[in-house]
C-alpha cells in the first residue's frame, strides 16, 4: 500500500467516538456562534453610528442616511438568520447547504433592493453617510469572529458524577 493509504487506514482503526464529558468540554472550548447576537450587535452599531452622525454633523439627513445604510444590512441579516435557524434548514446536510445558499442570495438581493430604493425612502440621501452606516454594520461579522465574550454564548455544564458500584 502507498503511504497515504496506510495512514488513512491507521486513522480509521484508531477512531473512537467522544464521550459525553469530552463533548461538553469541546463545546465549552468551541461554542457555536449565535447569529442572533450578531444581528443584535449590528442593530446596536447602526443606532450608535446614526446617533454619532447626528451629534457630529447636526444634520438629520446624515443621521437618517447612516441609519438607512445600517438597516440595509440588518434587515437582510435578520431574514438570513431566521431562515438559517428554521427547522427546515437543519433536516440534513443537503438541506443546510441549500438553505445557506438560498438565504444568502435572498440577503444579497434584499440589500441591493434596499440600496436602490434609498432615494425613494429618504427624501435627501447622503450617499457617503449611507455607505459609512452600511460598512460599519457589515464589519460586525469580522468583529464577531474575534470577540468571543460578546458573540458566543456562555455554556455552563454542571459536571455530573455518577456513582457506579
Amino acid at each position: 500500500m502507498p503511504p497515504a493509504e496506510s495512514d488513512d487506514l491507521h486513522e480509521a482503526e484508531t477512531f473512537r467516538p467522544l464521550t459525553a464529558q469530552e463533548v461538553r468540554e469541546l463545546r465549552q472550548k468551541m461554542p457555536l456562534l449565535s447569529v442572533w447576537r450578531v444581528v443584535g450587535v449590528q442593530i446596536l452599531v447602526g443606532v450608535v453610528a446614526a446617533l454619532l452622525a447626528m451629534l457630529i454633523t447636526g444634520r438629520t439627513v446624515v443621521a437618517l442616511s447612516v441609519g438607512y445604510g445600517a438597516l440595509s444590512v440588518v434587515v437582510p441579516a435578520a431574514l438570513f438568520a431566521r431562515g438559517m435557524t428554521s427547522p427546515a434548514s437543519s433536516v440534513n446536510v443537503g438541506a443546510a447547504v441549500f438553505g445557506f445558499l438560498l438565504w444568502e442570495i435572498v440577503k444579497i438581493g434584499l440589500t441591493l433592493a434596499m440600496l436602490l430604493l434609498a432615494s425613494r425612502v429618504i427624501l435627501e440621501v447622503s450617499w457617503p453617510a449611507m455607505l459609512v452606516g452600511l460598512v460599519l454594520t457589515m464589519k460586525v461579522y469580522w468583529v464577531a469572529l474575534g470577540v468571543r465574550s460578546v458573540f458566543y454564548p456562555k455554556i455552563n455544564f454542571k459536571t455530573e458524577q455518577t456513582n457506579v458500584s
